[in-house]
């Protein structure tokens, strides 16, 4: 990466400066910057990637961020204004503003690089314009539109300029066909994991993964590249994969241009954006809903077609119509069968609703109705049979029957319609074989085309030996094909699945029954295709398609030059999918291009050895960090705001301000309080406590401050209050209160005190003050005289009657004092009050309230959660009435202040977290990776690399951790190679469920050895708190279904003999072996890194083993036929 020049903007210290320089904005206008401006550039202060020239003045950076939005222009520090002109400048994805570019093409661009021999499309127009001029492409266009022709001219471009140019593809099939299609027009190499072809051609074609491993690695290449082709961009979604595209895109130099192809997805603009922003360089959008050949969609139900959808407009019509056919039937086969009445009209009001939802393709021995109607009905409908057979008492075999013939029927009608040749879409291996071999009688192929197949196919496989030949497979794909009918999925050996594509793209190949990573990897349209449902299993659960992936797949339909339209066919059994389903998957938008960005080990480790990129930077600059990055500038300028503010000072009248550490416990207390209050105060046992004498904690009016007082009655008519209370009030002046019966005394009223208050001289008090009746007052006549809240003071102390609800008390005190609720309440006794302020400060030790109830002994609280919180709460309060604020009468003033203060404070730290690389979604992540990387060894205490670090850097194909920790541990040095290689099929094996595998007792113990590594390391992992089973850890990353058959094949077993040793489908046998040399070459330079010649031999011997025959058997694409 290229990071000279660059100087890392330092926010704190601009400010500083700009501060000492009194630099103020000028105004502040909006604030941040309107949402609408979704595809402009953020201001130029992004912390982690933003650089200024050694020429420029610090300062200009810091008018930028301080630079607020307003009326389309920018107000800076110094005064200038910058019109739109600059914000233009900074959009990074442009879409639109190609108007006339396609009229004018031919003017704008005179000496085209490549000529073509058709009349190019207005994207493709647009696109060749723009790069052109050098500029980085963003073209969405429906399968089948000619977005190639986009990357053919920027081949050209490069061969023209005597640069490089990368192709680069999700799948190794495109790879091989895009070098066959531009072999004739450029200087073209390959390089896939299991092919290197003339890699020091200029215009390169390889895998995404291969691209970032030379990244990695710094490779020279890099320097020369001039153009990067990313196809089929919307991988990006994929989970497993999705994150390589991310990382490429993040760490390839900014002289590098992008050209992105991808099927129309909703957010092109944001994506594009978002690499703009990464890379410094603005984005052309050109996005294309237009169809080169329009498609009808048609549901095909009973023998008949139903248009239900033409030139992307939904037609309810043509599905009501298949709704009718569907009810007609279902009525006419109840009548028929004299079944229970019922289960007609049953069935005609579910199926559309259920079947869908519980169909599962692969496994039609269920039954019909079973199948359609899920697990839940079976057996529970009248008149169906549970198990395997249905209402009609068929078998399985009769469902299975009625199926083909469904087929059959569907291409029969296709047939006379002339819309062959079909791809017909099937979501398993296993149904695509089945629905093939049903078609047994169906011949479609003219003695010519069989005479072209014939030839086509012994030319093919002639490159293989004799027993390879006669693989079962090969000989039924082989009379297959001779009948116009072909199969397509993984389960294939390549050589079989190209030998398909190509008799396919010929149009001998009359119906092809595929798996969706045809519609993915194979460029070869067809005149229809058919959906043979519209779920599938995605290896989590089964699903309904998604519009994307229906569109994908619709859009082989329809062959340019060839059909004036195209024609999709959903297939109904014995269900009419729902309108909104149907609706949804024809015409909804596609799936979002969203970020699967994760963190990986072996991501860790290079970048830790590549200087120039920080984990964090790779974090930051991610797609799923884009949102957060993007507003960066405008919490910059908040925070320099905010930081701009003058703080308050809380002035204390008690010397040194304790009101913070107040707050504090304060905040604390509010916390529990609703808790306790509702749970603890309306408890019936708490209520038995609350009687006249009782000592309690209050709130006070302001909810501030808590008080200490004591329950004088229980009255149910003041007001809708249950308790009227005398609370000490230590915040107000203390003052007597002259009683209702001496209104004649003196009434001066003192300014200082608050209403309700006199002051009056000691020799004009009542005599009843003076001394103290020792009679006992007369019975209550439950009269109150005082008028509430009701002010007095006594011994040196304020005291308040008032009403309180329960919800009011905080606390209740275990201690009880002697009340006279006549004399206080009717008598208005002030000698009466003093006695009670007094035993009330009698209670009070120093500032510690007296001891609350035990919630567990005293409350009968039987929840402990709530214990703890009342003994917390209570133990709060108590270090509240300790502090010197308690009481104080600036108590509410400067508690407002204080929440103020703090709110200020959380605002600047969480704006400063939110700026800082903790923030990161991935970064607890990153941490707990780091940690293990530590544990086990590969980097030191500072982050610096070991050699272990460099062996694991090596592991592309396996998990980095197990495959590091086998070599280290040196599970491979007591194995032959032969046993060795077999040993690790188990990291690059993919299937999940296969026939469990006999093994040899040394292969049995290594593969013991090997799991348990893996445990520990999973149970490791756990530790720091990633989250991760180590049981599932294992099972993703070891399968070690193929071991017996990869080490039967290492011994040199034929291809047929290991075939018969389990239940995995060919093709993936052979992927995994190819796979499988990769991960030896990674161990083979392993060994060189640790200095294990042994292994590097072994590993050698190992690979030479297993490279032969049909398994490396050239691709037809690279060779010809």
């Amino acid at each position: 990466m290229d990071s000279s020049g660059e100087l890392s903007v330092q926010f704190d210290d601009l400010f500083k400066k700009a501060w000492e320089e009194d630099v103020v904005p000028e105004s502040e206008g909006d604030g941040a910057p309107s949402e609408v401006e979704s595809v402009k550039s953020e201001t130029e202060g992004s912390k982690d990637d933003e650089s200024i020239g050694a020429n420029e003045p610090e300062l200009s950076l810091l008018d930028d961020i301080l630079s607020i939005e307003a009326g389309g222009s920018t107000s800076t520090l110094d005064g200038n204004h910058v019109g739109g002109a600059q914000q233009r400048q900074e959009a990074w994805a442009i879409v639109g503003g190609s108007e006339g570019i396609a009229e004018r093409f031919y003017e704008l661009v005179p000496d085209m690089a490549l000529e073509f021999p058709f009349k190019l499309d207005k994207f493709q127009k647009e696109a060749i314009y723009y790069l052109e001029k050098g500029e980085s492409v963003f073209v969405a266009a429906h399968t089948s539109a000619g977005k190639t022709v986009v990357a053919e001219y920027a081949f050209a471009l490069a061969s023209k300029h005597c640069t490089r140019a990368v192709y680069t593809a999700p799948i190794k099939t495109i790879s091989n066909q895009k070098y066959r299609d531009f072999c004739g027009k450029f200087d073209v190499g390959l390089l896939t994991g299991d092919v290197s072809l003339r890699p020091e051609a200029s215009c390169l074609i390889m895998t995404t993964e291969i691209l970032r491993s030379m990244l990695y690695r710094g490779a020279d290449i890099i320097r020369d590249i001039e153009w990067v082709i990313f196809d089929e961009v919307h991988y990006v979604n994929d989970i497993e994969r999705g994150v390589v595209w991310e990382e490429v895109i993040i760490m390839l130099p900014r002289h590098i241009n992008f050209v992105l192809l991808s099927a129309t997805v909703p957010n092109t603009a944001e994506f594009a954006d978002w690499i703009g922003r990464t890379k410094r360089k603005e984005i052309r959008v050109t996005v294309t809903t237009k169809r080169p050949v329009p498609l009808e969609h048609c549901i095909f139900y009973s023998g008949e077609l139903y248009k239900v959808c033409e030139s992307e407009t939904f037609m309810p019509q043509g599905l009501k119509a298949a709704k009718d056919a569907f009810k007609k039937k279902a009525l006419t086969a109840v009548v028929g069968t004299g079944s229970y009445s019922r289960t007609g009209s049953y069935a005609g009001a579910s199926a559309t609703h259920d079947g869908h939802r519980s169909q599962r393709p692969e496994h039609s021995n269920r039954g019909k109705q079973n199948k359609h109607f899920g697990s839940q009905f079976r057996g529970s409908l009248p008149g169906t049979g549970g198990g395997n057979q249905n209402g009609n008492g068929q078998n399985s075999w009769g469902s299975r029957r009625s199926d083909a013939s469904l087929c059959l029927l569907l291409i029969n009608k296709l047939s006379k319609k002339s819309l062959l040749p079909v791809v017909i879409f099937c979501f398993s291996k296993n149904r695509c074989d089945k629905s093939a071999d049903s078609l047994y009688g169906t011949d479609l192929t003219s003695s010519s085309e069989k005479s072209e197949i014939r030839v086509f196919c012994d030319k093919a496989f002639s490159r293989l030996k004799g027993s390879d030949r006669n693989l079962p497979q090969i000989v039924r794909v082989q009379s297959l094909l001779h009948r116009g009918i072909g199969v397509h999925h993984a389960g294939l050996l390549p050589i079989v699945k190209e030998v398909v594509e190509m008799l396919f793209c010929r149009g001998v190949v009359k119906v092809l029954f595929s798996t969706e990573t045809f519609a993915m990897g194979v460029n070869a349209p067809a005149r229809t295709v058919v959906f043979d449902s519209l779920r599938k299993f995605d290896g989590r659960e089964f699903r309904q398609l998604l519009p994307g992936e229906y569109t994908q797949m619709a859009g082989r339909a329809g062959r340019r030059g060839l059909d004036e339209i195209g024609t999709v066919v959903i297939m109904c059994r014995d269900e009419i999918p729902e309108e909104g389903d149907l609706k949804h998957v024809l015409v909804g938008s596609a799936t979002k291009l969203e970020s699967q960005f994760r963190l990986t080990y072996i991501m860790i480790l290079h970048l830790l050895r590549v200087e120039e990129l920080k984990v964090e930077d790779m974090l930051k600059r991610s797609f799923a960090e884009f949102h957060a990055q993007k507003k960066l500038p405008e919490k910059e300028q908040l925070l320099m705001l905010k930081l701009a503010q003058p703080t308050k000072t809380i002035e204390c009248i008690k010397g040194e301000p304790a009101i913070e550490e107040y707050y504090e416990m304060y905040s604390e207390a509010e916390e529990y309080s609703k808790k306790i209050s509702d749970e603890v105060m309306q408890s019936p046992v708490a209520q038995q406590y609350l009687t006249p004498g009782r000592v309690v904690v209050v709130k006070s009016q302001s909810s501030q401050d808590h008080l200490l007082g004591v329950v004088v009655v229980k009255a149910s008519s003041v007001g809708n209050k249950q308790y009227i209370v005398l609370v000490l009030r230590p915040d107000l002046p203390s003052t007597a209160q002259i009683p209702l019966a001496s209104s004649n005394l003196q009434d001066k009223r003192s300014s200082d005190f608050p209403e309700g208050y006199l002051l009056v001289p000691k020799a004009k008090r009542p005599l009843e003050d003076e001394y103290c009746s020792t009679v006992t007052s007369r019975k209550s006549s439950g009269v109150i005289n005082i008028k509430l809240p009701y002010h007095g003071a006594s011994a040196g102390m304020s005291y308040e009657v008032r009403g309180t609800d329960s919800r009011e008390f905080l606390c209740i005190c275990d201690s009880k004092i002697k009340i006279d609720r006549v004399r206080l309440l009717e008598n208005v006794s002030s000698v009466a009050f003093s006695q009670t302020v007094q035993q009330l400060l009698g209670l009070i030790d120093g500032n510690k309230y007296p001891p609350a109830l035990d919630p567990v002994k005293d409350l009968k609280l039987k929840d402990m959660t709530i214990v703890e919180a009342y003994r917390k709460w209570t133990a709060l309060l108590e270090k509240m009435a300790k502090n010197k604020c308690h009481g104080c009468i600036k108590l509410e003033e400067h508690i407002k202040l204080a929440k103020e203060i703090k709110g200020h404070r959380e605002e600047v730290s969480a704006l400063r977290y939110q700026m800082s690389d903790e923030a990161l979604q991935q970064m607890p992540y990153f941490q707990g990776r780091i940690d293990v990387l530590k544990e086990i060894g590969c980097i030191d205490a500072d982050l610096v690399v070991q050699l272990k670090g460099r062996v694991a850097c090596e592991m592309n194909s396996g998990e980095e951790l197990i495959c590091t920790e086998c070599l280290f541990e040196n599970q491979l040095d007591d194995l032959e190679p032969e046993e060795a290689v077999a040993l690790m099929s188990a990291f690059v094996f993919q299937q999940k469920n296969t026939s469990e595998p006999s093994l040899i007792p040394k292969l049995s113990k290594a593969k013991k050895r090997l799991y348990d590594t893996a445990i520990r390391l999973g149970e490791l992992q756990a530790q720091f708190q990633l989250q991760i089973d180590p049981e599932e850890y294992v099972k993703d990353n070891l399968k070690f279904g193929l071991v017996e058959v990869v080490y039967e094949w290492a011994k040199g077993t034929p291809f047929a003999d290991i075939c018969e040793l389990t239940d995995v489908p060919e093709g993936l046998i052979v992927r995994t072996i190819v796979r499988l040399d990769e991960t030896c070459r990674e161990f083979k330079n392993a060994a060189a890194i640790m200095g294990n010649s042994a292994l590097y031999k072994k590993m050698e011997t190992a690979s030479n083993a297993i490279k032969r025959d049909i398994v490396f058997a050239a691709s037809l694409y690279i060779t010809g036929v």
